[in-house]
Order: C-alpha cells, then structure tokens, then sequence
C-alpha cells in the first residue's frame, strides 16, 4: 500500500485529489494538510511514501516545504503540484528535490501514474514540463527574467507577491529580517525593478503567479 500525504491550501481541491487516489487500490492517502508548515510537521511524525505538495499557498509555499519535508523524512518523495508551467519554478522544483512534478489540468490517468512511477524511485516530470525544463537547460529561453534567480530568490520572491511581509518571510525560512531584504534588493536588481510592486507585476506578465493568487 502507497502511503500518500495531500497537501493544498484548498478543501475541495485536497477533497477531489484525495477521492481519485483512494479509488485506486494500491493507494491509501493518511492525511491531509492545507499548508507547507502543517505538511513538515506531520511528516517528522509520520513518514508517508509520497507528499502531493501544492507549490502556491500560504506561509512558506510549497517550495520550501519540499525541501523541509525531505530534510526530516529520507524515505518520503515528493510530487509537486502547480498551474505554473513556465520556467524557471519547474527547474527550481526538482533541483530542490522533489521526484515530480505535474501541473493541475492533467488527467487523473497521469496522476495515478505518476504516483506508480515515484513510488518505485523512479522521477516523473508532465511531458510539456519537461520540454520547457529541456529548453531552459539549453539556454533557449532568454526572455524570462526569473531563470537569473538563485532557488532562494525564487522562494522569497514567490512569497512577496503573496504579500507576505518581510519579518513574516524571514520567521518562515528561519532567516533574519535583514538576511531576507539582501534577497530581497539582490532580486531587485537582477530584475532591473525597485519595489514589490513592480515584482509583481513581473510575475505576472511571466506567468509565474497568477492573479487569482494576488
């Protein structure tokens, strides 16, 4: 039996994954979490076989909760789920750590799929993610301004347009206020912007955020 942990911020979307996976056999999900902080937390207690994590919610997201979850269970994989299909948040998921990736508009098929195929220690990106990460890797996407962003800028700058406030950030990531601004101005200046608004903004034009999430 697959032990499965589902992780959203949204009832009835934990409710609607929770229903596919426990319709297939082989699958059991334990437990439910609506924040990457509640997520962590059940997994020091508990070592589920696969974390279906969320990568856009509140607190620390989804990003850092996947490499938190993953410090504190060496036996548990985690599948991210996300609307984001544009790089560079695909890359940055995997080279966190995490065995998958698939966005919210696949099958129930690819789903169940790629919960078999992780389970068995094997890595499972959706395929037209995977061409975008192919891409990037090539160095054939030049016109988003994110791919200059080390992982932590990229977190932080998630969080931001969130509007999660600096000493909120730094209280999540276990970073100093002071720590999490110098990430905070660094991107600025990669990004050539000067406030949180223009970041933004950005995020937007570039498909890394949604509106509905700001």
């Amino acid at each position: 039996m697959i032990k499965i942990l589902v992780v959203d911020d949204h009832e009835l979307v934990r409710a609607g994954i929770s229903r596919i996976l426990n319709d297939v056999q082989d699958f059991q999900v334990v437990a439910e979490a609506n924040c990457g902080e509640d997520a962590v937390a059940y997994c020091r207690k508990h070592t589920p076989d696969i974390v279906l994590m969320d990568i856009s919610m509140p607190g620390i997201g989804g990003l850092e909760a996947t490499k938190k979850v993953l410090r504190v269970c060496d036996g548990t994989r985690v599948i991210c789920l996300s609307m984001h299909k544009e790089n560079p948040l695909p890359a940055k998921i995997m080279q966190a750590g995490a065995y998958g990736f698939l966005t919210k508009d696949a099958e129930h098929s690819e789903m169940v799929n790629a919960v078999y195929k992780v389970a068995s220690g094997q890595k499972y990106v959706s395929p037209d993610i995977a061409q975008r990460i192919a891409l990037g890797a090539l160095d054939l996407n030049q016109n988003n301004p994110f791919e200059a962003l080390t992982e932590r800028e990229l977190e932080i700058t998630m969080m931001i347009t969130r509007g999660v406030k600096v000493t909120e950030i730094a209280r999540s990531l276990s970073l100093s206020a002071k720590t999490v601004n110098t990430y905070r101005y660094r991107t600025f200046d990669k990004l050539g912007i000067e406030s949180d608004v223009e970041l933004t903004h950005l995020a937007l034009r570039h498909n890394l955020i949604q509106s509905s999430n700001v």
